[in-house]
């Protein structure tokens, strides 16, 4: 049977020991996308802060890859009873990701993509 759940611990793991803990900045809001000054259209960084702790960051970068998600809390789940409460949509898929890309100046496309999870006998999942 499919958990999705289980699967977050196990590549959260495997990205620490390639990353190493360092370089890893967990609980930071990003929130503004830095344009390279060289060439309007690339991302040379971006802006954030603590939701822990009165901190503030700037990531400077070769290279941005925007990874928050979608806006998943658009539209209601079809799930009943029980598997109301395990669908898999993430609560915090805002659609910030969209404001950022959007004032950063990149191409939005699919936006009209719908999550559908598929059904099987005794489970669901992606």
């Amino acid at each position: 049977m499919i958990h999705g759940e289980s699967y977050k611990p196990i590549i959260a793991e495997a990205a620490k020991m390639a990353i190493g803990e360092e370089n890893i900045y967990e609980r930071v809001f990003i929130f503004e996308l830095l344009k390279d000054k060289n060439d309007p259209n690339a991302v040379a960084g971006a802006v954030g802060f603590s939701v822990r702790q009165p901190k503030f960051y700037v990531f400077k970068a070769k290279a941005v890859l925007l990874a928050t998600g979608g806006a998943t809390l658009l539209f209601r789940p079809r799930s009943t009873g029980e598997a109301a409460g395990r669908t898999w949509y993430a609560i915090f898929d805002t659609g910030s990701g969209y404001y950022m890309g959007l004032k950063a100046g990149a191409m939005l496309t699919q936006l009209e993509h719908r999550f559908i999870p598929f059904r099987f006998k005794d489970g669901y999942g992606p």
